[in-house]
């Protein structure tokens, strides 16, 4: 068996080599010999089968068995030339070659291992900035929005018309081409015009009603409206029965206990002071999101060079271009199909937003590995829990959604990204 171990860069290397037919067929006679032992033909005891019999029993099978068993020495051997250990392997190694001939098998394998980076101090590359300062008039209008969201409703005495922001109590009654749908009635429900809450179009058509007043708002379901509705013209029938506003809510003491329950020392003074707090984390987690961690990200990019695994960079690249043609009609994707040297023009186009991602992957991985930082799968549980409940989704389905799609890992890799980056902007302003 003759072996060559070349190393492309630090991060790729091929192995070729030329194994004899001899030695496939040792390993065959070696493995039919084993297999003898514990295999199970008719008309033999167990362990006293022939040879030739097992043989002939599984034929191709121990040849392709043979074959495996010469690349995986072949393999071993060439990491242990490279000094390249199973750990720090990448993937599964690419067979690039595999050519037979009555004597020979000639093979070429391509591996690729994890990349060595020399980060430095990864903290001369967070940009300089400045906490964000909250004034008084930012806090107060805060607590006066926090009032008026837990403000009781009440109704109103006068009957005048209705305007943006008041709570009307409505029955309604919908149809299509004067046909009563399911789903399409209800009574006594309230509905804050503004929201959003019903069928674009709907609220707005309530503006200037009055009280006991029945109207007949003309919508048309959003093409995107889930199940047999969707893309149809509809008539409601609404009846205004009450029109509710929040009640004023006077700015004090009383309102902070109630605002902060279980808070022995709840006062306007101690709201202030948490509303303060939580408006400068929102201002700070709205800096980092949108400016100062991709800011960061680009800067540890462009600084830190190291060779990368190349049949990663081509995933990233595949998967861009999945990405695109999913946006392509078909006209234009027959045409990729027909001219392979347009498919591939098209693949360029990716590579390099696709080398900087994985050189942004690796990076954020080096540091999380310095610093400590890790995101258990019961982290991301929790998280996709929180956002599933937040939007009023089953926790338990959206989490199992996101499992059978694969897609834990890379929400569990952007967590991890969101605390490196976070972490160390944290440490230049501490």
């Amino acid at each position: 068996m003759e072996i060559k171990s070349t190393k492309i860069d630090s991060a790729n290397a091929e192995i070729t080599a030329t194994i004899s037919m001899d030695e496939v067929n040792a390993k065959l006679e070696s493995i039919a010999k084993q297999l003898s032992k514990t295999a199970t033909v008719q008309g033999f005891r167990k362990g006293k089968v022939p040879v030739a019999i097992v043989k002939k029993q599984y034929g191709q099978k121990l040849v392709e068995d043979a074959e495996a068993e010469a690349l995986r020495e072949v393999l071993a051997k060439g990491l242990d030339e490279l000094n390249i250990s199973n750990d720090s392997l990448m993937g599964e190694p690419n067979i690039t070659k595999f050519e037979k001939s009555d004597d020979k098998i000639e093979v070429a394998v391509k591996v690729a291992s994890r990349p060595s980076i020399e980060l430095g101090d990864v903290s001369k590359s967070v940009p300089d900035f400045e906490k964000p300062v909250i004034s008084d008039k930012d806090i107060t209008a805060r607590i006066k929005q926090l009032a008026e969201q837990n403000a009781p409703l009440v109704d109103i005495k006068r009957n005048r018309k209705m305007k943006e922001g008041d709570t009307a109590v409505i029955d309604f009654e919908g149809s299509i081409d004067g046909v009563l749908f399911d789903g399409g009635a209800g009574k006594d429900h309230a509905l804050t015009l503004g929201s959003n809450q019903f069928i674009p179009g709907f609220e707005e058509q309530l503006i200037g009603v009055k009280r006991d007043e029945e109207v007949v708002v003309k919508v048309t379901f959003p093409e995107n409206y889930g199940g047999d509705l969707a893309g149809k013209d509809a008539e409601f029938k609404v009846t205004v029965k009450q029109i509710q506003v929040k009640e004023d809510v006077e700015i004090n003491d009383e309102l902070a206990k109630k605002m902060m329950p279980g808070e022995e020392n709840a006062s306007l003074e101690e709201l202030t002071k948490q509303v303060k707090i939580q408006l400068e984390n929102e201002a700070l987690g709205k800096l980092y999101n949108e400016d100062l961690k991709p800011k960061l990200l680009e800067t540890l990019v462009d600084s830190l060079n190291f060779d990368l695994p190349e049949f990663v960079v081509e995933q990233e690249i595949d998967m861009a271009l999945n990405k695109k043609a999913g946006t392509m009609s078909e006209e234009e994707l027959q045409e990729l199909r027909d001219n392979a040297d347009k498919l591939s023009e098209l693949r360029e186009t990716f590579r390099d937003e696709a080398v900087k991602s994985v050189r942004a992957t690796f990076i954020i991985d080096a540091i999380a590995i310095e610093k400590g930082v890790k995101i258990e799968e019961q982290e991301v549980m929790q998280t996709i829990y929180y956002e599933a409940m937040q939007m009023g989704q089953d926790p338990q389905k959206a989490y199992e959604q996101y499992k059978d799609s694969g897609y834990l890992p890379a929400i569990q890799m952007s967590m991890v990204e969101d605390r490196v980056l976070s972490g160390l902007l944290n440490e230049k302003i501490a």
